[in-house]
């Protein structure tokens, strides 16, 4: 039997035999509340046993191991000259508790396990869907020897406290290999370390699985069919652009192509690509490897990101010369994507020519299956996303399964647009870009927000999350003369909902 979340109310426990009544009796006694038993092999129960409390029981046995030593350095000097496999006592159960971890973080999905000291206790807390969870609190006397044994995982110098060090740790879970890219840096109270999870499994995913579909993913397709020209995904860091790429390429990859890549760092090798990874200390930065990359007869090249002018120049310069370029920038939206080229110093008449389309995007926690229901949508949200003052929203409550948050995953809202005429012409003449924004609008695209909208009508996220992550739409966008925007409406049914100020597609 396994208590999974004493806070509850009713609390959920995992059991082998329901029909144990007196061991149900005794829990219902000692927490002082109704149980909601849920059946489970004895097997599952044992193994979720080990992920929860593997890390504890390991960071306790150390901690009173580590009380026999003189000084922790010792355990740390052990760690840097011993092999792994000659580890016993105190350092065995710093290596349990670190493998308990990284089993425990993989298995909930994390993409990010953040080791943090403090003044009384180091902690642990997970990124899951984008929304770190403190799952772990432990003592700061263990804190340096979990920090060195990661730090010996990743080749890094476990002596070296003072500067901040990167590596990688490289692990198999569920028969596939897992990369982890681990940071440290000295803080207050110790050596705080990040471990960045690269799952290769979520770059496998098409452009579908990411959430495009109907209009906006047609139009991506259709950039991807050209010969030559200029693909942008915008977002802030952490919004899936790299996931996005990842998955164009995918569809660009073939036998017949060559597929190069320019990133900062490579954060998942693909056997398809030829991947370079910058090395600014040394003189190979986006700009120099683009140049040399020219001279290697490429089809396709995604430049990592568009940071500087120099970098600006070179993709124009690449998909002028025959070659479809797909890179990322840093802006709020898609018409704003030009607007930071042309400021880059990109000559307009160059962009208008190149520029296929920019595509900016966000990621939205979706509700979890297990505990969501339609409930009635705030009227401060409705009127805030367009959606009629009695539309309803499928939200959870919280369950065990998705961590009480009632969320269980993620998915992408996209705002897609595509180069028509009368926005190649707009660009060239160095239009504002609220002006290129109305244009595209005219022309079908539906902004972030009513992409969004649109999610939330389909029961695939919620009001809250579309409003933290999406800007607002401009209460009057300047059009050009001769052009109406797309009629208000009211949400429909079916697979693609059309909110006010958008366009069904």
């Amino acid at each position: 039997m396994l208590v999974l979340d004493p806070k509850a109310d009713p609390v959920p426990v995992a059991v082998a035999d329901p029909f144990d009544v007196a061991a149900l009796d005794t829990v219902r006694q000692r927490l002082g509340r109704r149980l909601a038993p849920h059946l489970a092999s004895r097997r599952e129960i044992l193994r979720l046993i080990r992920e929860i409390y593997g890390f504890q029981t390991s960071v306790a046995a150390a901690e009173r191991d580590l009380g026999e030593l003189p000084d922790l350095q010792n355990l740390e000097q052990f760690f840097r000259m011993r092999p792994e496999a000659d580890l016993d006592s105190a350092d065995s159960h710093i290596v349990r508790a670190v493998d308990h971890l990284l089993r425990y973080a993989l298995d909930q999905r994390a993409s990010d396990i953040h080791i943090e000291p403090k003044r009384e206790q180091s902690t642990v807390r997970l990124r899951i869907d984008g929304v770190l969870h403190t799952v772990h609190r432990f003592s700061r006397r263990v804190h340096g020897a979990i920090v060195s044994r990661i730090k010996t995982l990743a080749r890094m110098d476990i002596a070296e406290k003072r500067l901040p060090q990167d590596g990688r740790i490289k692990t198999e879970h569920e028969g596939r290999s897992v990369e982890l890219r681990v940071s440290t840096l000295p803080v207050a109270f110790g050596e705080k370390a990040v471990l960045r999870i690269f799952d290769p499994q979520i770059l496998e995913n098409d452009l579908p699985d990411l959430g495009l579909e109907g209009r906006d993913l047609e139009a991506v397709e259709k950039f991807l069919a050209r010969p030559h020209g200029l693909v942008l995904v915008t977002g802030p860091t952490g919004s899936g652009k790299t996931t996005t790429l990842y998955a164009a390429l995918r569809r660009l990859a073939t036998e017949a192509r060559n597929v190069s890549t320019v990133e900062d760092p490579i954060e998942n090798v693909v056997e398809a690509f030829n991947q370079v990874g910058v090395q600014p200390q040394i003189g190979l930065t986006f700009a120099s490897a683009l140049r040399t990359l020219l001279r290697q007869d490429p089809d396709v090249i995604m430049v990592g990101e568009i940071r500087d002018a120099e970098t600006a120049r070179m993709a124009i310069q690449a998909s002028l010369t025959g070659h479809l370029v797909l890179s990322t920038v840093h802006t709020n939206d898609a018409p704003s994507a030009v607007t930071r080229l042309l400021d880059m110093g990109v000559e307009p008449y160059l962009l208008s020519s190149t520029l296929l389309g920019v595509m900016a995007q966000r990621l939205v926690r979706t509700p979890c299956p297990h505990c969501a229901e339609l409930r009635p949508l705030e009227p401060a949200h409705a009127e805030a996303l367009g959606l009629p003052a009695d539309a309803p929203e499928r939200r959870g409550e919280g369950c065990p399964r998705c961590r009480r948050t009632g969320y269980l995953g993620r998915t992408g809202v996209y705002e897609v647009l595509e180069v028509t005429p009368d926005l190649a012409e707009a660009i060239h003449q160095t239009r504002p870009t609220a002006h290129l924004r109305a244009l595209a609008r005219a022309a079908g695209m539906r902004t972030l927000r009513e992409a969004g909208a649109a999610l939330v009508a389909a029961g695939r996220t919620t009001a809250l999350e579309v409003l933290a992550v999406t800007p607002p739409d401009p209460e009057e966008p300047v059009l050009a003369p001769g052009l109406k925007r797309n009629a208000a409406c009211t949400v429909s049914g079916g697979e693609h909902p059309t909110v006010r100020g958008g366009t069904k597609p």
